[in-house]
């Protein structure tokens, strides 16, 4: 990391970085001496590759200081520094001319001068506003590391660096005389001899703050302290009014001001106290606070004896938690390495097992190939002959034997008995879940564990579905309640249908025959535990029910476990299925066990908001066949339809067909199809329905499949 914090102009560690426009840094003492002063209306950097002109050019080429910047330099490439990167050294002042005569003839053509300044790794170059070098950012985060690398270099033990010395930035002798004075304007340390040639006392400089140098070669740290050095203490002055020390205190502002500021009007109105005396007034109340908190100071120090106190049992603890900790871990590796040899002994049975199958079915084959290449052998030889005679002698011989040998090869000898897949597959799931949920247990709370589906006691009836399960034994969480989760039947997303502390649960309602998804997860006050695997539960195909009591209407009279319904009024009344639709195709017949008086009951379905009270199919919630004795019509919204021929007796059986898949609704007498399809366009969730009076008795049977032999419609009427 030390190249990193290297200035690519001297190959030190950086001082005062600052970050030029091509995001490069370099140290700002370096910037001064890689500055180039041009001319007004000059291109920036026209300084580099002049020739040997006037005491002018070469006046320029030299190091300058004004009130605002910390100067300009022009140098000529010719050497590397220690990172590799060139580095302009210093064109010599004319001869006869000395250096501080030639600093002073370029600080007085400054005005009428412009700088850039060209980057020395990428060598692009960036113009320098009025502001000179200040106008760049410190890089204030590459100089806190590089003093952090410093302070850890010089903590090595037995290193000791030696006090830095202050040494003049614009010396031209070798080596540089030390520094003498710090213009803090300027940020520039002068010997004596080069501060009253370079930054006389008089002019633009007159105003200047000249103080002692700090340690550090010219390397100061950001405020103004040399790094591992000290300074001479400055008092804080007015930051208003420069030069002007504070000498009153504004009470109304919070704060010290010149005696400049009342002068001016800024504080003229506000309560205005001596300076002295509000600070013995300050001190005073400092003292106070300070006496209750060096009574906190003493509870502090108890304190902190009773933490060591607890620090010291803590690690006691510790190492006694730790030794019981390793040996239980150590139990379960001895636990887990015996189970794995058992497991790679069984591994090398079959592994075993299967070789010899192989070997046998190997040899096996090489004998029978070895047998057949010997016949073929001969036979071919005896092709060969030409004695007919002799080869009639034994053909028929050889014809059996070849087709004797090509019999023994029958279908499967050539086909492995053994697969080269281990039908072996080990269920370490259950325990990889033990072993990440291993905790102690005086712990703070964790989430539940994940819950254990009781497939067993997992079941449907008709298009419900109950679910059941319990949480794994020596289960140590506390669990607030569960999560049941169902897909939608189609493989759609899963929602929430129960949540609750129960572990038993059933869910009516579903479609039937559909595959519906269901998983469940237990939840505390620490939050929500993982999934549990997925069972999946199928609804059934066809569907059991009964007439529905509570949902009949007053009159309806049910008997034969709901199976039966007749009705005590002369009037029509509805009663409606214990089952709903909303897919699949579903048959179910009612069987007409008295029919007294041409009465004119209804067969079809409804929604389950349906009227009860009159008719099915007369209002918009039913649709319906009605039949006597002699025809039948459709109905729905009161409007009647498709008459046809043929009615209902005693012992006449009515089937209903719904079709979901299709949309539509049939109706079957004596298992003849009764009028063409009765209604299409038929989707929604439907139930079975019946109207009746009293002179109709009917009972309903369910759970059909859908038959296959019934008749063709009869052709309905006008």
């Amino acid at each position: 990391m030390e190249e990193e914090l290297k200035c690519p102009v001297c190959g030190s560690l950086f001082r005062e970085p600052i970050i030029l426009p091509c995001s490069h840094n370099v140290c700002l003492p370096c910037a001064r001496t890689i500055a180039v002063q041009t001319p007004d209306g000059g291109a920036a950097g026209g300084g580099l590759g002049g020739g040997a002109g006037a005491g002018g050019d070469h006046a320029d080429k030299l190091s300058l200081y004004s009130e605002t910047d910390s100067g300009y330099g022009s140098y000529t490439p010719s050497l590397k520094s220690p990172n590799g990167v060139r580095v302009l050294p210093m064109v010599p002042a004319p001869p006869g001319s000395s250096a501080a005569a030639a600093r002073g003839a370029a600080c007085s053509s400054l005005s009428s001068s412009s700088s850039s300044i060209t980057c020395p790794q990428c060598h692009r170059s960036a113009s320098l506003d009025h502001r000179g070098l200040r106008g760049f950012q410190r890089n204030r985060l590459l100089e806190a590391i590089v003093q952090r690398y410093q302070q850890g270099r010089g903590a090595a033990p037995g290193a000791s660096a030696p006090a830095p010395v202050a040494i003049c930035q614009l010396c031209d002798r070798t080596p540089p005389e030390p520094a003498a004075t710090l213009c803090e304007q300027c940020d520039v340390l002068y010997c004596a001899a080069c501060q009253l040639k370079c930054h006389p006392s008089r002019g633009p400089f007159a105003k200047h703050r000249l103080g002692a140098p700090s340690g550090g070669g010219g390397c100061r740290s950001p405020g103004g302290a040399a790094a591992g050095g000290s300074t001479t203490r400055k008092f804080p002055t007015c930051p208003e009014h420069e030069m002007e020390n504070y000498s009153m205190y504004c009470v109304s502002c919070r704060t010290p001001v010149c005696y400049l500021c009342l002068e001016e009007g800024r504080h003229g109105k506000h309560e205005v106290k001596p300076l002295g005396a509000m600070w013995k007034q300050h001190k005073a109340q400092l003292s106070q606070a300070l006496n209750g908190v060096s009574d906190k100071a003493k509870e502090a120090k108890e304190f902190l004896v009773q933490l060591k106190n607890i620090l010291q049992q803590i690690q006691e603890n510790g190492l006694d938690y730790e030794a019981c900790l390793v040996a239980q871990c150590d139990a379960l590796v001895d636990a887990l390495t015996r189970q794995k040899a058992k497991l790679l002994t069984k591994v090398t049975k079959e592994r075993e097992h299967k070789m010899k199958m192989v070997w046998d079915q190997i040899n096996h084959c090489t004998l029978k190939l070895r047998q057949s290449t010997g016949l073929m052998e001969y036979c071919l030889e005896v092709i060969k002959e030409n004695d007919a005679s002799g080869f009639l002698q034994i053909s028929d011989a050889l014809i059996k034997r070849v087709q004797v040998s090509q019999e023994q090869w029958v279908k499967g000898a050539l086909e492995p008995k053994v697969s080269a897949e281990f039908d072996l597959t080990l269920d370490s799931e259950p325990l990889l879940q033990a072993i990440h949920q291993l905790d102690f247990i005086q712990m703070k709370c964790r989430v539940p564990p994940v819950p254990l589906l009781q497939l067993e006691k997992c079941c449907t009836r008709n298009n419900s579905v109950t679910l059941a399960w319990r949480m794994p034994p020596f289960t140590h969480s506390p669990v607030d309640g569960y999560i049941l989760e169902l897909d939608d039947g189609d493989g759609g997303q899963f929602r929430e249908v129960y949540v609750g502390k129960e572990t038993l649960c059933t869910i009516d309602g579903l479609h039937f025959n559909s595959t519906y998804n269901a998983r469940v997860k237990a939840f505390n006050s620490s939050g929500v535990g993982p999934y549990s695997k997925t069972v999946v539960l199928q609804t059934s195909d066809v569907a059991w029910f009964t007439f529905d009591p509570n949902s009949g209407h007053r009159d309806i009279i049910l008997s034969n476990d709901n199976q039966t319904a007749t009705c005590s009024s002369y009037d029509d009344r509805v009663v409606l299925g214990t089952a709903a639709f909303s897919k699949g195709v579903h048959y179910w017949e009612l069987h007409v066990d008295r029919y007294d008086n041409h009465p004119d009951p209804a067969f079809g379905v409804a929604r389950a908001s349906v009227v009860k009270d009159m008719m099915l199919g007369k209002d918009d919630k039913a649709w319906a066949m009605y039949v006597d004795n002699n025809r039948s019509w459709f109905m729905h919204c009161n409007s009647h339809t498709n008459r046809t021929e043929g009615g209902v007796c005693k012992g006449a059986t009515v089937g209903v067909l719904l079709d979901l898949n299709k949309h539509t609704l049939t109706f079957f007498i004596n298992g003849q199809q009764q009028g063409p399809t009765a209604f299409s366009h038929v989707d929604g969730v439907f139930m079975p329905a019946l109207s009746l009076n009293r002179n109709v008795q009917v009972t309903l049977h369910t759970g059909l499949e859908v038959p296959t032999n019934l008749g063709r419609p009869k052709l309905s009427g006008n």
